[in-house]
């Protein structure tokens, strides 16, 4: 189990991995981060959000406040869809994200929110500075980094065949994101992440 910002140094540290994570430059940045990290920090030891959780399958990760990661995203959903100029092709279809099964939700979450991270988040920083959105985008990489450090998907060789299905579900969004243009790739991804907020809300208990 996790919260975005329990007590302790270990959970801390995990906030601040989106310093490096996004590459900021100038002291004043780093500083600005650091300040909204602490803001999360604060914020999440209020009462009522211990209880809030996903639950996908046997992964747990608590302290997560869905309701603020649409917040964030709706924020700069505009900017973002605005500059996607190839309509016809979706990354997060049904193919990847239609019924799958709780055993499944663990390891396809883990794989995705990874991506999210160290490809679309890592990659996109330049673009959210220039559209300063980065309060929004910043809270929607410590979320991430948040869920994806407490997701421990069973290694165990009966689910095996799980992990695969969820493996090629994975693959599908994958190799639909290398088809584009870098650029292209990366803003028709981060303007879906209401898709991948969508299908995550199903393994959410408030």
């Amino acid at each position: 189990m996790t919260r975005i910002a329990g007590a302790g140094p270990r959970r801390f540290e995990r906030i601040l991995l989106v310093l490096p994570l996004l590459k900021m430059g100038s002291p004043m940045q780093r500083a600005a981060l650091l300040s909204l990290s602490l803001i999360l920090l604060l914020w999440s030891q209020r009462p009522g959000v211990q209880g809030q959780e996903f639950q996908f399958g046997s992964c747990r990760v608590e302290g997560v406040v869905l309701q603020e990661l649409w917040a964030a995203f709706r924020a700069v959903k505009d900017v973002v869809q605005a500059q996607d100029n190839i309509t016809g092709v979706r990354l997060l279809r049904k193919e990847v994200l239609q019924n799958v099964s709780d055993a499944e939700s663990c390891y396809l979450s883990q794989a995705l929110l990874k991506f999210y991270l160290d490809t679309v988040f890592k990659n996109y920083h330049g673009k959210a500075a220039e559209f300063r959105i980065l309060k929004s985008f910043s809270t929607l990489a410590n979320n991430f980094i948040a869920i994806t450090s407490r997701l421990r998907p069973s290694q165990e060789n009966e689910m095996f065949s799980i992990s695969e299905s969820a493996r090629r579900r994975f693959l599908l969004f994958q190799r639909e994101f290398k088809q584009l243009d870098i650029e292209a790739a990366l803003t028709k991804a981060f303007g879906e992440v209401d898709i991948l907020l969508t299908w995550m809300e199903k393994f959410y208990q408030p």
